[in-house]
């Protein structure tokens, strides 16, 4: 019979946030599988906790998840833990569950802290709809697009960075998202929780070292991407916006529609321009 795999949830900062589920699972489990053996150590010996450990970190995903699955498979329970929160959630993790549901392997989510929860909640941001983006590619060309890809979504934005990272991250922003109102969330739980809420341009003036882990929650855009493209096209004159859509090979009546439609206006209106 094969064992169950355990995605455990454990506190983002403070001790005292871990669940009992959790605590019970780390206890009952044969092994632990950590991002970090000596970060999860701490945790297990103010848990009081003694059980083996095996390393679980993005280098070796791949190559432990056939370690992992193989003990799953000899009937071993194991619980897969980061160094903080919810494991997968910009952690490692997502390669052993989608080979262990392969396997049939029963996948046990433990619930608890998450990072980017905890910042929205205390952000005053729309929590109605987020979209959650974690951390932004190294590649500064490949950051800028994914920030242009994101600039028209009117939902709530979220982000995870790092200290070293945080100022020319937040000057992108400004440039490619506009000035925006953020909430800066750091050191979540901990003693020096800090929630700094104002625009980028403010924030980026007041942050003169940055210290610790960050969240970035963002608003939404107040214009979608379509509605940002449609005002563009809008600014153009008639002829400009015949041929931008002749360009993209359509034919004459379907330009005219797409211009009656951008400009809210009859087709009519439009058919008369250019007969």
């Amino acid at each position: 019979m094969y064992g169950n795999l355990y995605i455990v949830a454990t506190p983002i900062g403070n001790l005292d946030d871990i669940t009992l589920r959790a605590i019970k699972t780390l206890q009952e489990a044969d092994i632990i599988a950590a991002e970090d053996t000596r970060h999860t150590l701490k945790l297990l010996n103010h848990l009081q906790i003694s059980k083996p450990l095996i390393s679980y970190y993005k280098q070796t995903e791949k190559i432990k998840t056939d370690i992992l699955i193989e003990k799953l498979k000899e009937g071993k329970n194991i619980a897969l833990v980061s160094d903080a929160g919810t494991p997968i959630i910009s952690d490692p993790g997502e390669e052993v569950v989608k080979v262990a549901i392969q396997n049939d392997i029963k996948v046990i989510p433990i619930p608890g802290p998450c990072a980017l929860i905890t910042a929205l909640i205390s952000s005053g941001m729309n929590a109605k709809e987020f979209s959650f983006i974690g951390f932004l590619p190294v590649n500064k060309k490949e950051k800028e697009e994914k920030l242009e890809e994101v600039s028209g979504e009117t939902r709530t934005l979220i982000f995870y960075e790092a200290p070293h990272k945080l100022i020319s991250t937040l000057t992108e922003m400004k440039n490619i998202l506009g000035d925006r109102k953020i909430c800066l969330a750091r050191e979540l739980t901990k003693i020096h929780e800090e929630f700094l809420i104002d625009t980028i341009s403010n924030l980026l003036e007041k942050t003169q070292e940055p210290k610790g882990e960050y969240v970035i929650v963002v608003e939404g855009s107040s214009l979608s991407k379509k509605e940002k493209e449609t005002n563009k096209l809008n600014e153009m004159s008639i002829e400009q916006h015949y041929k931008y859509y002749e360009k993209l090979g359509y034919d004459k009546k379907e330009i005219i529609k797409k211009i009656a439609k951008d400009r809210n206006v009859s087709k009519n209106e439009i058919y008369k321009l250019f007969v």
